[in-house]
């Protein structure tokens, strides 16, 4: 019951900068009283706390709930269960010598340290961390937590800290709600939340000291595991582990295990050529292996052109290839995600599915591409390099432009599996050769967040590239993401960038649609003023092309500000502004919806319920999401009207269709609606539980302006129903976020629902 608060209060002490001795004498306290607050054994008074925030500079009232629970003994409203997490990357097979190094690595995991194994690139070190992790798993049982760095990736930037704090901090299940934006903050926060827990991280691929420093463990059992190519000497307290080349013995038998025996001929010639480096020589083996008549004097033939380095192994391999075989290795050096499957890689080269599946597999073969899962294909850092370096002078446009308009076409296909109604008017240059069956919205869902990384990576390099028409159609198309993924102000941002791009492109009717989803975007994080100037804008432009139907459609996002802002008259107006134009059918039922959602605002249910009900059996034979807008209506109208069964019914079936179309933002709203129709009708820990779920969502995904939106109803049914303390508690949170956000709208509404409560 005060673990909340404890590792709050320890989040407090790692924030201080100083030692318990002095925090106690600083804020007051003596240092036993404050070990056993850390610990958890004792609550402290309020002043305390108080006086531990000042020495920290925090504001002491966002604890102030946590204390109350913790003192009163009351569990915390929402405890979420710790995550156990394996994400260690498969164990490597045919695992070679490195026995002192392992030994030192697992007696550092049993005394708690924290390592850094360092060498040249393609020495082993990652396949070690990864191989110790596995055998110290049931050291470890509250975790194996996995994250490259990519201090050394070709075309990538080197993670950075508060970024790869956000990733930890995620996988230990910390609600995107709650983790801080400060890289400090971050860092203090991951301590708490690893301090009681025994977990292995292994940090790969750290391009230096400097990386790390934030992501290091306090005080705990954790055990960390750091790679790099540099020595970390920056670093205080951290046992260096440096790995070199393979002793002859152990190369020789790394060799034969991965040739699958051995060969007439001199291994040790082979492994000069390969300069006892493994990923060298698994390379050289996997060649070998794969041709059954060579010798090892075949295989040092095509190594002796002249004295070799390391990477003449993978020159001597890549000229086995052939030449639709080598160009595929090129062009995978120049994609710039994670990884790729096989329709991405038909694209990139231009040629049909099934010769690029077969290239993609002959590369597999021989150890140039790794394939961690199946259809997915990347490569290792070291190939990446020689990828690039074996035609410099070779263009990456013409393929990288390939590459987006794969995702492009990709996008558009679940475009229209969601039946998104803006015409996001985007030109596919280069149609690719095929791309993925997409039958139904669970499959296509599943391509795009399968595809996120890689397409937003796609599009950075698109951006950089002035590749204009992809990195504008990627902005665009990605908002379609919203309701599944949430995060707002990242596509906010992807838009914002992309902007002087749909300028240089000149169509005035692709500019209208980018001011038009900036508008709509900007509208979702609550940066009001600025979406209506871009919805403003959206709004002549559409009108000037003749396009009716977005010229509605920007009318109606208008509607939506001034219903936020608590202007249901103004909102009306604008819809009916909007209704003298003519519309599909499923712009109208949008209309509709904000129109009767204005006049339930304005008190006039009977009216909001007829202008919903008239286009009802339209949305039904439209789509689920257009019932949903409806029912949503017709539920607050009831429960405006006294009918809190009704009301409660209809959220329930506004629920369903979220769930089944995959709209978890939406579904967040309507189980809001659940939540205060429980409340009407007497269900409070009902209503409660729907409200947690609904939290949940939200802070999940990053939309701290829909979670304020789900605070003050809740807040305003607590009241209604007599329960002045629980909505105090949701008003105050309502201005908490608003005022953290800057969400001035709420922040009044906030401040009045408060002011009721006393």
């Amino acid at each position: 019951m005060r673990d909340e608060l404890t590792v709050a209060l320890r989040q407090l002490g790692d924030l201080s900068g100083r030692s318990l001795r002095q925090l106690a004498r600083d804020a007051g306290v003596s240092s036993s009283s404050l070990s056993r607050y850390f610990a958890g054994q004792a609550v402290p008074p309020w002043p305390t706390v108080i006086a531990l925030c000042k020495v920290t500079g925090r504001d002491p009232r966002p604890l102030r709930e946590a204390w109350e629970r913790a003192k009163d003994g009351a569990p915390a409203s929402t405890p979420i269960a710790p995550q156990i997490r394996n994400e260690l990357p498969h164990d490597i097979t045919a695992f070679t010598g490195r026995q002192g190094q392992l030994e030192a690595l697992l007696a550092a995991g049993r005394s708690g340290s924290v390592v850094a194994i360092d060498g040249m690139g393609g020495v082993g070190k990652s396949a070690l961390a990864v191989h110790a992790a596995h055998l110290l798993t049931a050291d470890f049982p509250d975790g194996q937590l996995y994250l490259d760095l990519h201090g050394f990736t070709p075309g990538r930037d080197a993670v950075e800290p508060a970024e790869a704090l956000r990733v930890l901090l995620a996988t230990l299940g910390v609600q995107p709600g709650r983790i801080p934006d400060g890289v400090a903050e971050r860092a203090a926060l991951w301590r708490s939340e690893l301090a009681g827990r025994r977990a292995i991280v292994v940090l790969d691929n750290a391009a230096d000291g400097g990386q790390v420093r934030a992501l290091l463990p306090g005080a705990g059992p954790a055990f960390v595991v750091i790679t790099s190519r540099r020595r970390m000497v920056e670093l205080d307290n951290v046992l260096p582990i440096s790995l070199d080349v393979l002793p002859a013995e152990d190369a020789a038998r790394l060799f034969l295990d991965s040739a699958g025996g051995s060969r007439p001929g001199d291994v040790n010639e082979v492994l000069r050529h390969c300069g006892n480096l493994p990923l060298a020589i698994r390379v050289a083996a996997a060649r070998l292996r794969h041709r059954p008549s060579w010798t090892l004097d075949t295989l040092i033939e095509r190594l002796r052109d002249g004295e070799l380095v390391v990477t003449d192994v993978f020159e001597m391999s890549l000229r086995q290839l052939d030449p639709a075989q080598r160009r595929m290795f090129r062009l995978l050096g120049l994609v710039p995600g994670e990884d790729i499957d096989a329709y991405g890689a038909a694209a990139l080269a231009g040629i049909p599915l099934a010769n690029a599946r077969s290239l993609l597999e002959d590369l597999v073969d021989v150890h140039l591409v790794q394939e961690p899962a199946a259809g997915r294909y990347r490569m290792h850092d070291m190939l990446r390099q020689t990828a690039r370096a074996d035609d410099t002078a070779a263009d990456p446009v013409p393929p990288i432009a390939r590459l987006a308009d794969y995702y492009l076409s990709g996008l558009r296909a679940v475009k229209d599996r969601l039946k998104v109604v803006i015409q996001i008017p985007v030109p596919v240059l280069q149609p690719p050769p095929v791309v993925p069956n997409l039958p139904d919205v669970e499959e296509a869902v599943d391509w795009m967040d399968n595809e996120w990384a890689n397409l937003t990576a796609v599009f950075a390099v698109a951006l950089e590239l002035r590749l204009d028409g992809a990195a504008v159609g990627l902005a665009q198309l990605a908002t379609i993401s919203h309701a599944r993924r949430g995060g707002a102000a990242y596509l906010c941002a992807l838009l914002e960038d992309s902007m002087p791009a749909a300028e240089r492109l000149g169509d005035s009717a692709l500019l209208a649609t980018h001011h038009y989803l900036w508008g709509a975007v900007l509208l979702r994080i609550g940066r009001l003023a600025e979406a209506t100037s871009q919805l403003a804008v959206a709004r002549g432009l559409l009108a000037a092309e003749g396009d009716l139907i977005g010229e509605r459609l920007a009318l109606l996002q208008l509607a939506e500000i001034q219903l936020y802002v608590g202007h249901p008259a103004a909102a009306a107006d604008l819809v009916r502004q909007a209704e003298v134009l003519p519309a599909a059918d499923a712009v109208r039922v949008r209309l509709s919806a904000v129109l009767g959602q204005a006049l339930v605002d304005l008190g006039e249910y009977d009216e909001g319920r007829a202008v919903v009900t008239a286009v009802l059996g339209t949305a039904r034979a439209l789509d689920r999401q257009s019932e949903r807008m409806c029912l949503e209506v017709l539920g607050r109208a009831a429960l405006g009207q006294g009918d809190a069964d009704s009301a409660l019914d209809y959220a329930e079936q506004a629920v369903a269709a979220n769930r089944s179309t995959h709209q978890p933002i939406f579904e967040a709203v309507s189980l809001m609606d659940v939540a205060v129709a429980l409340l009407h009708l007497g269900r409070a820990e009902a209503a409660a539980s729907e409200l947690a779920e609904a939290r949940r969502i939200l802070e999940q995904s990053g939309e701290p302006h829909r979670l304020v939106r789900v605070h003050l109803p809740y807040a305003e049914a607590c009241l209604a129903t007599g329960d002045r303390e629980t909505a105090a508690v949701h008003f105050q949170a309502a201005f908490d976020l608003a005022t953290a956000n800057g969400f001035e709208h709420f922040v009044a509404r906030s401040k009045d629902g408060l002011s009721r409560t006393t």
